[in-house]
């Protein structure tokens, strides 16, 4: 029954966003809505740039549609706040979703300005780590450290709300990209809860998930659509929450390999290049006195790019990545926590120092060819 039921929820967003996308296309370029080629963009044509309207609207159907609670296992009271809670969340995530959606679509029509942005990414976050209660309450081992202080939990998880939020948004820079790594991550939390037992995170994540691999199909390259702010933010609000619910989800309900595999390096790990990128582009600009939310193009797809690769083979080396930092922090299950997370970092790293070594390489050999 479970399985019919994910498999409606991502069957029914796929299809909303793969029948809606063509006329939002039509109507896009009727009314102007689209962003025209620059100095910084990599594209060179106009495209439509409200994508984030079909993602966020099939994410919230398909979701809606099917939410379902079991309600023959509500036999006592004692299972009864766990319903509530379940209501409780369902009402808040599609609250703070709305909010940022209308600041994301007002961005992508006629602009807003960075801390407006900011301001409402901490509303939401407030909303949903005080009323929700949907926090980090400890770091579960790593360096450790099991549990931390209420206040000093409230500040980790409005913190890791805006990081993984603006991550989303500053790696909306290439065809397919943050589409294709928004697809990766759900469908990972949503097998993990999946295995859990737990339908209604899973769903969430299965409801986003399909509708990324349906707008996939207009915005990998060439891309005939972008997602905007208006999807970005979407995708980044419903990751985070996803990653703190598996990081803090009850132990007695996990499988084998769920207990001993640490869930902060495993989110970690499958968030690591919105993580890695934003870590890494953020310290450029602010080493060089730069605000961090200006443009550049240091981001790491930018780098593959500057280094031959196009769109298509710059996407795809990025979900191998993905895939393969995501399988480290599976094999190294068996591993003290600390070890497992310096083993994710390090493999990171590792590759982000080879790119940068091929970038400098490349580089190099522009500027000697004409003086040969």
């Amino acid at each position: 029954m479970n399985a019919l039921v994910l498999g409606l929820v991502f069957v029914t967003a796929f299809l909303v966003v793969l029948y809606s996308t063509p006329p939002l296309i039509k109507v896009a370029i009727l009314k102007r809505l689209f962003d025209e080629p620059g100095e910084r963009k990599i594209h060179t044509r106009v495209v439509p740039t409200i994508g984030g309207i079909i993602i966020f609207a099939a994410t919230l159907f398909s979701y809606s549609l099917w939410f379902e609670l079991d309600f023959s296992k509500v036999r006592n009271m004692i299972e009864l706040p766990q319903v509530y809670q379940y209501i409780r969340e369902f009402k808040l995530i599609v609250a703070t979703l709305l909010m940022l959606f209308f600041v994301g679509i007002k961005d992508d029509i006629i602009g807003t300005a960075p801390i407006k942005k900011l301001i409402s990414q901490v509303l939401a976050a407030l909303i949903l780590v005080l009323v929700g209660n949907i926090r980090i309450t400890g770091l579960h081992g790593i360096f450790e450290v099991n549990e931390i202080p209420y206040w000093a939990s409230v500040f980790l998880s409005l913190f890791t709300f805006i990081v993984v939020i603006n991550a989303f948004n500053l790696i909306d820079g290439v065809d397919g990209l943050a589409a294709g790594v928004g697809f990766i991550v759900t469908m990972i939390f949503g097998t993990w809860f999946i295995f859990a037992g737990d339908i209604i995170l899973a769903s969430l994540a299965y409801a986003l998930g399909g509708s990324l691999l349906g707008f996939l199909v207009f915005n990998f390259s060439p891309a005939k659509i972008f997602m905007g702010d208006s999807g970005s933010l979407t995708i980044g609000l419903v990751a985070c929450v996803l990653a703190i619910k598996l990081i803090e989800y009850p132990t007695d309900k996990l499988q084998e390999l769920q207990l001993y595999l640490s869930k902060p390096v495993f989110v970690i790990a499958t968030l690591v290049y919105p993580l890695a990128d934003t870590l890494r582009v953020f310290t450029l600009r602010a080493s060089t006195g730069v605000s961090p939310f200006s443009a550049d193009r240091n981001h790491l797809h930018h780098r593959l790019i500057d280094c031959g690769l196009n769109h298509r083979k710059t996407v795809i080396v990025i979900y191998i990545l993905n895939l393969m930092v995501v399988g480290m922090s599976v094999v190294c299950f068996k591993l003290n926590a600390s070890i497992a997370l310096v083993s994710v970092i390090a493999f990171a790293l590792l590759f982000t120092g080879i790119l940068q070594l091929v970038y400098r390489a490349k580089n190099k050999s522009k500027r000697t060819s004409p003086e040969e």
